[in-house]
């Protein structure tokens, strides 16, 4: 009997396809994305690039097949804001109910931790009771709704924001750590180790 084999590594650039692949369905399909057109594979390939230069970008594979991802991007860019981040997940849609996404969330915000991050917010199309419920089970919170902002087949959606603290809120907190001094350091070595270890045993 074939046993999968389960994997979290860092982005490549060879994985475009195949998350443009995982993506396209949430742009056709749902609402859960709010974008109408499904980007070309050149266009996705450098929102990728530019997204991991600054920020970890995450894929998880299974028998080597690229079935998940996530990373972390820009929340706002004043520098008051440097210790938040907007987290991103999506896997395939035959990956759902697995426990993946819920470890392959973890390692990103266990990256973010690292690197001295403290807020991950979440933004949620409505209605998506799924997502919702994931995101509480993570020990996100609700903290607002915003209504009326994204119109998609012919209806308006709600989106809601939840966050995430990765950690306490001291009075001078560290500088937050850029990710390209940090994506192939020993921390960063260890937790994906530790993360593909906790894999073999599901």
């Amino acid at each position: 009997m074939l046993v999968n084999e389960y994997k979290v590594r860092l982005v490549e650039t060879s994985d475009s396809e195949s998350i443009l692949a995982i993506y396209k369905p949430y742009v056709t399909d749902h609402t859960i994305s709010f974008e109408y057109e499904v980007p070309n594979l050149k266009e996705f390939t450098e929102r990728i690039r530019m997204i991991a230069l600054d920020y970890p970008y995450i894929v998880c594979l299974e028998n080597d097949k690229v079935i998940g991802y996530a990373y972390a991007s820009l929340y706002r860019s004043r520098r008051a804001y440097q210790w938040g981040v907007e987290s991103t997940i999506y896997m395939h849609e035959t990956s759902h109910g697995k426990g993946l996404a819920g470890i392959l969330y973890n390692t990103l915000f266990s990256m973010l931790k690292i690197q001295g991050y403290l807020n991950v917010y979440a933004v949620i199309s409505l209605p998506n009771p799924k997502s919702k419920g994931f995101h509480k089970s993570l020990g996100f919170e609700e903290i607002g709704v915003f209504k009326n902002v994204g119109y998609k087949f012919n209806s308006w959606h709600d989106v809601q924001w939840m966050d995430l603290h990765l950690g306490e809120h001291p009075n001078k907190p560290d500088v937050v750590k850029k990710w390209v001094d940090m994506k192939n350091s020993n921390e960063i070595n260890l937790l994906l180790d530790n993360r593909n270890t906790q894999l073999q045993n599901l």
